[in-house]
């Protein structure tokens, strides 16, 4: 299994561990020489890389940390001889601590001109992030201080700066990251550990990686050499367009293992465009909660495992819910483009421009309709926190039904009261699970509420038998449930008979 860390620091790229790969001998074979014309890798990029590094830069940043604020003063008697001698030694204010400390923290990472009239410099975000104060450094030994940071995307990790320069920079221009095709030869200039206005070549070696760094995932991934520092600079095409920005690294060490990641130029111009005419950027939302198609998820519904996005929640008031998108639809096109995976869904929805009405194509109930939705703008900003369900209390005993190892009652008003759910919720209490059965392994809790049975809504136990008995008249082999907790969150689950 794959593992992440947290956000590198700094002019640090993202580290990724993986378990060690065990090499292969083969022994016994005859492998013939490929051709001498094979063995050659690109023509030089010496002509290429004398234009583009000028517009390399590197970036230095610091930030003023606050040290520990140190041990507590010792406690000695009033009037002691002692206490003069502590208060002195410690120069003693007042508040029984010795006053924190101030030390002066730095890092480094790159960045690239896009704008030189301007001047204007994309680099990561994460190599600013915090910054007191940013330096932009020339390959020439020139440097300008960051008058402004124009506007920064946790999401994608970018950032647009601006630097005031005191005659045109080099620049450079961005071109499509959908042109580049996987063995296409680039190449990363940048400043790893440091040492600036390095350049590595290497090939595409696969594109639209999802590395679970955020939910736009769509990196570009290639085996030329980037190290820490080389975050926030160019990975340029042979024809010296910008085509990712270098971001993140696969990396027991540290150090580059030949498995790097870029965030795609055709991402990244829209980002840059949006933070440079808003200073935020404006993603389109839906306000469906979405799920991938597994292979007994499919089976109920019908459909191929992995085809399109499960919606199993709708957001009241939402652009999807005033368009008549209903928990349990499979969308399958957004504006005429086919929604292949999941996660391709909110990819999709986020680009598009705001109030456009668009067509989408939803699978219900085995019929596919066509549905038009105006696409609202995304809040940024994290959503109020639901409040704290109180402490569970001992219930008043309700008749109780065993189904599929569920031991289910009806949900009353006072447990949706007792326990925080919205008054609104139907469905029937999950009480009790038994550990062996199929069920103990689709992540249904004790306190979950089941509201539909094979997209019907459930309001006592005996709806799910006669659901149970609806699919297996049809030869079906499981029953999809839609499940709700108290936090409000829905997703489906089909349990197997």
């Amino acid at each position: 299994m794959t593992t992440t860390s947290r956000p590198c620091p700094r002019g640090a790229m993202r580290r990724f561990s993986l378990f060690p790969v065990l090499g292969l001998a083969l022994a016994g074979l005859a492998i013939s020489a490929p051709p001498a014309a094979a063995q050659r890798g690109p023509e030089s990029v010496a002509p290429i890389a004398e234009k583009l590094i000028d517009a390399v830069v590197n970036i230095s940043t610091s930030q003023i940390a606050k040290g520990p604020e140190g041990v507590p003063l010792p406690k000695v008697p009033k009037g002691s001889p002692f206490e003069d001698f502590f208060e002195d030694f410690f120069n003693k204010k007042g508040g029984g601590r010795v006053p924190p400390s101030e030390r002066k923290v730095s890092s480094l990472g790159s960045g690239f001109v896009i704008d030189g009239v301007e001047g204007l410099v994309v680099t990561n975000n994460h190599v600013i992030e915090g910054a007191d104060e940013i330096i932009v450094n020339f390959h020439d030994g020139s440097k300008l201080k960051v008058d402004k940071v124009i506007g920064r995307d946790t999401k994608t990790d970018i950032a647009l700066l601006k630097v005031t320069p005191k005659k045109p920079l080099v620049d450079v221009k961005f071109g499509s990251s959908a042109n580049i095709k996987v063995g296409d030869w680039v190449m990363a200039i940048g400043n790893p550990f440091g040492l600036g206005g390095s350049l590595t070549v290497g090939i595409i070696s696969a594109k639209q990686r999802d590395i679970n760094a955020g939910p736009y995932d769509d990196f570009l991934q290639t085996d030329a050499a980037i190290n820490k520092g080389n975050s926030g600079g160019p990975l340029f095409n042979m024809a010296g367009e910008v085509i990712g920005v270098n971001t993140a690294i696969i990396s027991p060490t540290g150090g580059s293992i030949g498995i790097g990641f870029a965030v795609p130029a055709d991402t990244v111009t829209t980002v840059v465009s949006q933070l440079k005419e808003f200073g935020q950027v404006k993603r389109g939302w839906l306000g469906v909660k979405i799920q991938s198609i597994s292979e007994d998820i499919g089976e109920s519904l019908g459909v191929p495992e992995n085809t399109g996005a499960l919606v199993a929640g709708v957001t009241p008031d939402s652009p999807a819910a005033k368009a008549g998108i209903e928990a349990g639809d499979v969308i399958l096109k957004f504006d005429g483009k086919d929604v292949t995976t999941m996660r391709g869904l909110p990819k999709l929805v986020a680009q598009s421009p705001i109030g456009k009405a668009v067509d989408v194509e939803v699978l219900r109930q085995g019929q596919k309709k066509t549905l038009s939705v105006s696409v609202g703008m995304l809040d940024e900003e994290e959503g109020n926190p639901q409040p704290a369900a109180e402490e569970k209390k001992e219930e008043p005993q309700q008749p109780s039904t065993a189904i599929l190892g569920l031991t289910l009652a009806p949900l009353s008003d006072e447990m949706k009261s007792r326990l925080g759910f919205d008054p609104k919720v139907n469905g029937v209490i999950v009480t009790e699970i038994d550990p062996s059965s199929p069920a103990a392994t689709k992540n249904i809790r004790s306190g979950d509420v089941i509201t539909e049975a094979q997209q019907e809504a459930v309001k006592s136990p005996s709806d799910i038998e006669k659901a149970i008995d609806k699919v297996k008249k049809a030869g079906g082999k499981s029953v999809l449930l839609l499940v709700e907790d108290v936090k409000g969150d829905t997703r489906f689950v089909a349990i197997p008979f």
